[in-house]
């Protein structure tokens, strides 16, 4: 169906003139950033922030720039859906709390390895300077003598 409309000099409509039920023109501002196969990406955007106020947005911006703002809608939209309340800043939110806690572990993590280290530092340098134990005539290291204090 899109190649007959094309070969006519029709455009298929993008995803947001789909959702609006218009036609979609050849210089229409949605058209490059929501694609006819993905119409979900508008209809979230939509939802939360209105088809007229994305039109603002993206006509307010140099063409260079309204990539990365549409990028940045959507994932406020998808945000939005699932965390009405919060959006966005509930997962930054959540994520700087797995940081914090990520931290936490680290450094208690560098500081056990650190007390193991400095412990076999410790250990290395007392037992080389314990003198070789002598093997005496009166402790021939008789297995029933050391049985016998026990």
């Amino acid at each position: 169906m899109k190649e007959s409309s094309r070969k006519h000099g029709m455009l298929a409509p993008c995803a947001a003139c789909k959702l609006l039920r218009r036609r979609c023109a050849p210089d229409c501002v949605f058209a490059p950033y929501f694609p006819a196969n993905e119409p979900q990406k508008f209809a979230s955007v939509h939802k939360v922030f209105g088809a007229s106020n994305v039109n603002k947005m993206l006509q307010e911006l140099p063409e260079h720039q309204r990539s990365d703002a549409v990028s940045s809608m959507v994932y406020e939209a998808n945000a939005r859906v699932r965390d009405p309340v919060y959006g966005c800043v509930g997962a930054i939110s959540l994520l700087q709390q797995q940081i914090d806690s990520l931290q936490t572990q680290l450094a208690m993590a560098q500081a056990e390895a650190l007390h193991i280290k400095s412990n076999h530092q410790f250990n290395t340098a007392t037992s080389s300077q314990r003198p070789a134990s002598s093997s005496s005539p009166d402790h021939r290291g008789n297995e029933a003598d050391s049985l016998w204090f026990y």
